[in-house]
């Protein structure tokens, strides 16, 4: 069952070294990720599985103790999921952020473990993943990392689509509500069009939370680099 979950963007500027430089323009965002993670510890969970979005080749269950790099972004910067044997396949991005917030934050209070999410993949089976993953009885916490929409500024990843804004909007209203109903019912085509690489992991969340009950606080909302970025803690 589902006692808490995190939710946290995934820029790989959010890890010090990768920013260099522009390290304090998201220092805001990283406070809020590591009090949204006290949140996790505070529900002593049994397990905590890290969902993001990955591509073809890194989608599903990662073991703890499976590793991931940011030597792709020119820093050499490991990271692992806890502890353990280091696995087959390294971590996406996503994840490898996660996993370099929960170093940060000195996570020790449960085993962790990772699942890559394809960003095509539809709302009802990202909600039934969710939905295996809260079945049975050990307390499950979620560690949600996913991006809003890269379309917000005419600088921003994806150029400005003037649909962006309420697209984020009514992410950040569900997201700070703990809303799995309104999380569910994000429309995939346009988040895909929009680039926004949290749809599908906001979906797995909305999926395991269905009948936990939790309630929501939005802890931060910004669009740095016209991305929409959102930390949000369930509990």
């Amino acid at each position: 069952m589902l006692v808490a979950a995190a939710v946290c963007p995934a820029p790989p500027l959010l890890v010090p070294e990768v920013a260099a430089g522009a390290a304090a323009e998201l220092a805001d965002a990283r406070t809020a990720c590591s009090d949204a993670l006290a949140v996790l510890a505070a529900s002593r969970p049994d397990r905590l599985i890290v969902v993001g979005a990955a591509d073809e080749d890194h989608r599903g269950r990662y073991p703890q103790g499976a590793r991931g790099s940011f030597r792709g972004f020119g820093v050499e910067a490991d990271v692992r999921l806890g502890e353990g044997e280091e696995g087959p396949r390294p971590l996406p991005t996503s994840l490898a952020v996660g996993a370099w917030l929960l170093r940060h934050a000195r996570w020790g209070a449960a085993p962790v473990e990772g699942l890559g999410v394809g960003e095509p993949l539809e709302p009802e089976r990202c909600l039934q993943a969710g939905r295996d993953l809260a079945a049975g009885e050990e307390r499950l916490a979620l560690l949600v990392m996913g991006d809003g929409s890269a379309c917000r500024t005419v600088k921003a990843p994806g150029y400005l689509d003037e649909r962006s804004a309420a697209f984020d909007a009514a992410a950040a209203r569900a997201l700070g509500t703990a809303d799995t109903a309104a999380l569910a019912a994000l429309d995939a085509g346009l988040a895909q069009e929009l680039k926004a690489a949290g749809r599908a992991p906001w979906q797995v969340l909305a999926g395991a939370a269905e009948s936990a009950g939790l309630d929501g606080r939005l802890l931060y909302e910004d669009a740095p680099y016209g991305v929409g970025y959102f930390v949000a803690a369930w509990s």
